[in-house]
């Protein structure tokens, strides 16, 4: 590539000059290439060691004068092709240019100019890529994929200077972080460590310091253990190596949402030498961060953020923090975590203006709202530039609200002023669904709570009334001081009143201010409602399991014992499947969701239960329970942390696994009294996740001497059960409501009460160390170890699945399926365009979850099977490819790829001898070099329809057997369904069950395909001389074989017909119908080819002459196929120099059998259509030749070829294509 001129004062220095002119030299790097001794091994460990550009171009050109000792580069290459187009460039356009000058001054300036003027050129035509970046990282970029073999698909995102410890030596190079993998280089004094791991593989990502280790990155795989230390960065290293560890563990768990992933937005001001990539993982984990701790909807976008201070009107204080400004928020946090967080939506923002600076305050902004709240900031560094942004977003939202479902539906959810806002149930009093009347039952438009509980007066409840009164008085209290609705400021006085209780008037407005429900709900007015009317009516596994459900919700509940309940709740849970069809139901969400119907709308529900699943716990309700998974690991490491006595017990009785699901999946509402659970909700809603493992943690620790009794997982289970029963309320002013978990209360001596908030209290005094920044930092290592584990597991089934007639063990099935998982992954890291990637159905069972198109299989065939056929290997692979695509969709699933892997390894003679035969039969034997063989295939398929439809008609009665599987066959070509999974696997079984006698005969071209790969197969074996010789003495003998039978079987075939018109159709050659009608489909498994195979040859002499003989693997020398006559002799001419050019053809009787094949190449490119051969005659032809028949029972061990693919998928692209572009590149 050009490079921008730059001095070098020692032009030989580690360099060689190969070529010169009296302008530009071109140069080697010493140590490259052939040779280079001990002065190679030195500059190799310079150029990796230190940071230099010749580390990345062992070639480079200098401009020079004849007078001057100064050079300039202007070019380096990868590659000696790449350098010399460069220099041949310079040659040709400006040698004669430059003898032109008189100065030398005059030449360096006009070569610097059209070298600057070419690389502006370049970079213009690639900046709408936007993935170039220049300096250094382009140049290291171009070192990775050379050194790695990377595609031009695979992105470096950045790299960096490092030691890989080695055992205890450490190896310092260059550590080069990509999308989709992790690579590492040294060379120091010749020797060379190359690394490659894939992020998918990664399995735990730490970074610890120890004594050995000091400040070093932890990275384990499945079968390595790796240690990186002596960063200058490290702590950038490992944040980045933890993003793109995420992104590959959301391509395992969701590849929809991975492929979302791969457009993540851009930085708006671009570093020099920093990859396009980097910024953009940057920008991805700022704004993740943010849309967190602001609880804000996922699609909204950090613009920027700037340091200053906001003036608290109800302390009197600068608050210092910083402002951040995205497209429709703009939010303030505190350095002080509780200090003060403040949420300012644009729609609410009525004026923007800059105050008077001053030296108390200078560059102040103000911000107006429509509730009458007026925000001040100060200390802005770019007031002037905050205040246009903000204006340009202002711009923009009065434009989205214009777009509602109506007015009055707009004005009814605007934010309210802050001692107006009502509370839910009045403010939303028209029906969130105007479809609901449809359901059979009136839609809930108020918290179901308030319409089965009634107005009941607080002075009838006595002290809990008053205690109510109280709690109400002093939330109206803090809106009056702090303010009421989304801009409410946030302080710990708030935190305070939640741990106190949220009255039950205002319940249902708080969650959703404190859980972004509402920001969502105002920004997609009449969503809910069109989501209930297009889901109405339909039905999947979803619906079918929420009204399973249906009546498990709280049963207890007044409110969900009549319709009017359980219509809503369907109707939540089926707005909310239809939404995000990639969850759709999981249980425990149908508890949740009937909870927050007590306290909201059927709208407010939904919009929660939005901001649940998708926000506040991410992936809990997903088909594999991802994330309470993960948040189950969190509290085991914090039970080690905080708990270590009782951590090794829980254990030993395994009794973490099993309570915290049920704990974390329903936030406590399916194991404590609702009264109680429910407060708990109140500060989830508050704090999110790091409150349920408070509690979890504090409900151990008040347990702790009794579980250390306990002997067994029933016995803990029993005590903590009882405790939590008896975890109450006692300021609850609902009427009590009976738990399920009663029973366990039942005995002698039943627990003592614990209150709720005194439970809290000791949560928040024992385990407030607990930070949302340390709690996604544990959710990430837990993160990596769920989902590896849930892959093993998927990778246990998939084996268990196999049957047991395959012939691998579980080792190689399992190591045989990593292989095949890998190449699947492939297909999304560069390929997004393959089948492969397009039709990825996660939803799958795990047995057909990953497949791999035809490329794919060619390159694991080539290394992995154990025939080895030279330049044949692709068509062989193509063959076998064709022969396992049953439902003809491209694409073959794991099992279907053992099963071919297992005929060819394992087995005897004659169970490879017939995979090879039908590798030669259609459908894998199709001619698709040729255009005329495309046609002749197309033919045979269509006639052969309409033949087997005839034969079907003719042999009704005796034939009832055959056309059963017929038609099993072409059930099982149809889109698979479940109930169908066992009659096709058990009609697979019966396929592999097939005889010898099963198998068609194959017409002469086929036999001469066959040769051809018998004779590529032996070129690469030790007694190849031998296995030629033999190969030719049974083609000779095969081929004298094929032409007496014809000429036997001709004639008597003609009166066996005769005699017997009712099996087949009358023997009459002239209509051209005829030889249609003639047309059998013995290779495709019709067992009713076997009954007239011999009898159909009587007619193949007399109608050859009518119809164009050959036919490209159509089974018994069917006569109809036509072939053009170039496509023949190429094939003719190919096939006899396979059999006879061997130099072994010694036989004097094979002097007619070559005239008939080397003749009929000459004589217009035909081929024997008459001519066949059967399996048994092949078979007891090799059995004569003990060499061909050693080779087929020599044992091959997978293990190793295993072991070479995963050292090559390491170390290098195993696709050719990739290596070729990047070569190119």
């Amino acid at each position: 590539m050009w490079l921008a001129p730059e001095e070098v004062l020692v032009a030989n220095a580690l360099w060689v000059t190969e070529r010169a002119n009296p302008f530009f030299v071109l140069q080697r790097r010493r140590g490259h290439g052939q040779g280079g001794g001990l002065t190679g091994l030195l500059v190799g460990t310079l150029d990796v060691v230190l940071d230099s550009s010749a580390r990345v171009a062992p070639y480079r050109i200098l401009h020079q004068t004849q007078d001057s000792q100064i050079y300039w580069t202007v070019a380096s290459g990868s590659s000696r092709k790449e350098i010399t187009k460069h220099w041949e460039w310079l040659e040709n356009n400006l040698l004669q240019t430059l003898s032109v000058f008189d100065s030398e001054e005059d030449i360096t300036t006009f070569v610097k100019g059209k070298i600057h003027g070419i690389i502006a050129e370049e970079n213009k035509n690639l900046q709408p890529l936007g993935d170039e970046d220049p300096g250094k990282f382009k140049e290291a970029e171009l070192k990775m994929r050379k050194q790695f073999g990377m595609p031009e698909g695979e992105k470096l995102v950045n790299y960096y200077s490092c030691s890989y410890w080695k055992g205890r030596v450490p190896r310092q190079g260059w550590l080069y972080l990509t999308v989709n993998h992790l690579c590492f280089y040294s060379f120091l004094l010749g020797k060379e460590v190359s690394l490659v791991v894939q992020w998918v593989d990664v399995t735990r990502l730490e970074k610890n310091a120890t004594l050995l280790f000091p400040e070093s990155i932890h990275v384990d795989t499945r079968d390595q253990e790796l240690f990186f230390s002596m960063f200058l960065n490290i702590g950038e290293t490992f944040k980045l190596m933890e993003q793109l560890a995420n992104l590959a563990m959301r391509q395992l768990l969701d590849s929809e949402r991975f492929l979302e992933d791969r457009a993540p937005p851009r930085s708006a001001q671009p570093l020099r030498n920093i990859s396009a990539l980097k910024r953009d993982l940057d920008a991805r984990a700022k704004n993740e961060s943010y849309r967190a701790t602001f609880r804000l909807p996922g699609d909204e976008r950090l613009d920027g953020h700037t340091t200053c201070t906001l003036w608290t009107p109800f302390s009197k204080l600068h608050i210092p923090g910083q402002m951040f400004i995205s497209t429709n928020y703009i939010c303030f946090a505190s350095k002080e975590e509780d200090a003060c967080h403040l949420i300012i939506p644009l729609r609410e923002v009525t004026i923007v203006e800059k105050a008077d600076s001053c030296s108390v305050l200078p560059s102040p902004l103000s911000i107006s709202t429509k509730s009458k709240m007026t925000f001040l900031f100060a200390n802005l560094k770019d007031r002037d530039f905050l205040v246009q942004r903000i204006s340009d977003f202002l711009q923009k939202t009065p434009s989205k609200q214009v777009g509602g479902s109506g007015s009055g539906r707009n004005s009814s959810i605007g934010d309210p002023a802050p001692e107006a806002l009502p509370a839910p149930q009045e403010a939303l009093g028209q029906p969130a669904s105007p479809t609901s009347h449809q359901q059979g039952a009136p839609t809930a438009s108020q918290g179901l709570l308030k319409l089965f509980q009634g107005n009941m007066p607080m002075e009838d409840l006595g002290a809990k009334g008053a205690k109510e009164k109280m709690k109400e008085e002093l939330w109206h209290i803090h809106f009056f001081e702090y303010g009421r609705g989304v801009c409410m400021y946030r302080t710990a006085r708030t935190r305070a009143l939640v741990l106190k209780g949220i009255p039950e008037s205002l319940r249902g407005e708080l969650w959703l201010l404190f859980s972004g429900a509402w920001n969502e709900m105002v920004s997609h007015p009449g969503y809910y409602a069109e989501l209930v009317e297009k889901s109405m009516g339909k039905y999947s596994l979803a619906t079918e399991e929420i009204e399973r459900d249906l009546h498990r919700s709280m049963p207890e509940h007044p409110a969900f014992q009549n319709e009017l309940g359980i219509a809503a709740l369907r109707r939540v849970l089926t707005a909310y499947a239809f939404r995000n069809p990639t969850i759709g139901y999981c249980q425990a969400m149908n508890i949740v969701t009937s909870v927050l119907l007590l306290y909201g709308s059927e709208e407010e529900a939904f919009w929660l239960l939005v901001a649940l699943c998708e926000r506040m716990l991410p992936d809990y309700y997903n088909n594999r329970v991802v994330g309470a998974l993960v948040d189950q690991g969190i509290f085991e490491e914090l039970t080690r942390d905080f708990l270590p006595q009782l951590s090794e017990k829980m254990q030993d009785l395994g009794v973490i696994a099993s309570i915290s699901l049920s704990w974390f999946l329903t936030l406590f509402l399916s194991v404590m009294p609702f009264e109680s659970a429910v407060v708990i909700v109140d500060c989830f809603f508050y704090e999110g996740i790091k409150v349920v493992l408070q509690v979890a943690l504090a409900i151990l620790d008040a347990n702790m001497e009794q579980l250390l009794s306990c002997s067994d997982e029933g016995e803990a289970m029993t005590v903590l059960g009882r405790y939590l029963d008896n975890v109450v309320n006692k300021q609850s002013v609902s009427p009590p409501i009976p738990h399920l978990h009663a029973l366990l209360t039942s005995g002698d001596d039943p627990p003592a009460e614990v209150d709720i908030f005194d439970l809290l209290k000791m949560s928040y005094e024992k385990f407030s160390s607990l930070r949302a920044y340390d709690i996604e930092q544990m959710r990430f290592k837990q993160r990596l170890k769920v989902i590896q584990s849930l892959e093993d597991t998927a990778k246990r089934s998939v084996v268990r699945a196999i049957p047991g007639d395959i012939g691998f063990s579980i080792e190689e099935l399992e190591d045989l399926y990593m292989v095949f998982k890998a190449k699947h992954l492939t297909s999304q890291y560069w390929g997004s365009g393959r089948p492969s990637a397009v039709r990825r159905d996660p939803s799958l069972p795990y047995l057909e979850q990953y497949r791999i198109d035809a490329s794919q299989f060619q390159e694991l065939f080539t290394r992995l099977a154990p025939w080895a056929c030279g330049a044949h290997t692709p068509v062989l692979a193509g063959r076998m490819f064709r022969l396992l695509d049953r439902n003809k969709d491209s694409l073959i699933t794991f099992k279907e790829f053992v099963t071919g892997m297992s005929g060819m390894y394992h087995g005897d003679l004659t169970d490879k001898l017939k995979v090879l035969y039908k590798l030669h039969l259609p459908p894998a034997l199709s001619s698709e070099e040729a255009e005329s063989a495309l046609e002749a295939t197309h033919y045979f398929t269509e006639d052969s329809s309409s033949e087997e439809a005839l034969r079907q008609e003719e042999r009704e009665g005796a034939a009832n057997e055959n056309i059963q599987e017929k038609r099993g066959e072409e059930k099982g070509n149809s889109p698979p369904e479940c109930r169908h999974y066992l009659q096709m696997w058990a009609k697979e079984k019966e396929v592999q069950k097939e005889t010898i006698k099963d198998l068609p005969k194959m017409n002469q071209e086929q036999f001469i395909e066959l040769c051809k790969t018998l004779y590529n197969m032996f070129s690469e074996d030790p007694k190849e001389q031998d296995l030629y010789h033999a190969i030719a003495t049974v083609a000779s003998l095969l081929l004298r074989i094929g032409e007496v039978g014809k000429r036997f079987l001709g004639q008597p075939g003609r009166k066996l017909r005769d005699t017997a018109p009712g099996e087949d159709e009358p023997p009459a050659p002239g209509p051209p119908q005829d030889p249609a009608r003639e047309i059998q489909s013995p290779a495709m498994g019709d067992p009713q080819a076997r009954a007239g195979g011999d009898t159909q040859l009587g007619n193949v002499p007399q109608e050859s002459q009518v119809v164009g003989q050959g036919g490209s693997g159509e089974g018994q020398g069917s006569p109809s196929q036509r072939l053009s006559d170039d496509e023949t002799k190429d094939d003719m001419s190919m096939s006899s120099y396979s059999v006879v050019s061997t130099g072994s053809l010694q036989c004097e009787d094979l002097a007619d059998d070559t005239v008939l094949v080397g003749g009929e190449a000459r004589s217009g490119g035909t081929v024997d259509a008459d001519w066949s051969i059967s399996f048994e005659q092949i078979l007891a032809s090799i059995l004569t030749e003990s060499v061909l028949v050693n080779f087929f029972e020599e044992r091959v061990d997978i293990g190793l070829k295993i072991k070479d693919q995963r050292k090559v998928e390491r170390q290098f692209s195993t696709s050719s294509d990739y290596e070729q572009s990047g070569v190119s590149g």
